[in-house]
């Protein structure tokens, strides 16, 4: 099945539970865009996703083309195929990007398998183009004095190079201008097709304008409460998400 399932996932942090019976499938191909308050759980849900050690899954799976990662180690979950760009990525100084990319890319090779630099540095070089990025940028260090948006393009740089089969974009609109959020989404929409899936989690409908989702997703209190086409991120945008909080009944998360 050439699919990303989530089934009834819950999960807690420090004994409280922040993913509240979760279900939701995105198909290779498509993008879906989660929607959703402050404190909804939306973050929570990408790091479970990814395998952060802080959060402890109760119950559930998630299911990658039929293969259930929650049995595997963070770094496994990557090698099969999972990709996650962070909210606020993080800084590693005295790692360049050419060599953090590098050894990205090499550890998704066969073993015994050698990247062959000519063809590394052609295709990077290609996909900075891509993102309008300064070819200066790969003898910097990774995120180190970077603007925000250098910080977003820098992780879909990644997601560009590493090519998996679903990413999950966590806030990739925060703390972007206009002009950021026109490149970055080009780049993403650049690698839409028929082997990647997107799960895009969002607080705002600006940046559905210029990545065009398939389905929108709401969620409230650590749970999907409402789902539908584009259409939906204009009504929340419109009416805010009260008009769908009535639809929980349980304590919201803090």
């Amino acid at each position: 099945m050439n699919q990303f399932e989530i089934q009834d996932l819950r999960a807690t942090i420090a004994g409280q539970e922040i993913i509240r019976g979760l279900s939701l499938t995105v198909p290779k191909g498509e993008v879906h865009a989660i929607m959703g308050p402050n404190g909804s759980g939306k973050s929570t849900l990408a790091k479970v996703i990814a395998g952060h050690p802080d959060y402890t899954v109760t119950n559930g799976a998630v299911l990658m083309d039929g293969e259930n990662i929650l049995e595997l180690a963070p770094d496994e979950r990557a090698r099969k195929g999972i990709f996650l760009a962070f909210q606020y990525p993080s800084e590693i100084p005295g790692v360049t990007i050419a060599n953090f990319l590098r050894a990205a890319v090499q550890a998704r090779l066969p073993d015994g398998e050698e990247l062959e630099a000519t063809d590394y540095y052609a295709e990077l070089y290609e996909k900075m183009d891509l993102l309008e990025m300064d070819r200066s940028f790969t003898s910097r260090s990774v995120n180190e004095g970077f603007s925000g948006g250098e910080k977003k393009r820098n992780e879909i740089l990644q997601m560009a190079m590493l090519e998996p089969k679903y990413a999950v974009l966590d806030e990739t609109d925060s703390g972007l201008d206009i002009d950021a959020l026109k490149v970055v989404a080009n780049g993403v929409n650049s690698l839409r097709g028929p082997n990647l899936g997107v799960l895009l989690i969002t607080h705002y409908q600006r940046l559905l304008d210029y990545i065009v989702p398939d389905h929108v997703h709401v969620m409230v209190q650590g749970r999907i409460v409402r789902s539908g086409d584009k259409s939906l991120a204009f009504e929340l945008e419109e009416k805010g998400y009260d008009w769908v909080r009535d639809e929980v009944a349980e304590p919201a998360v803090a």
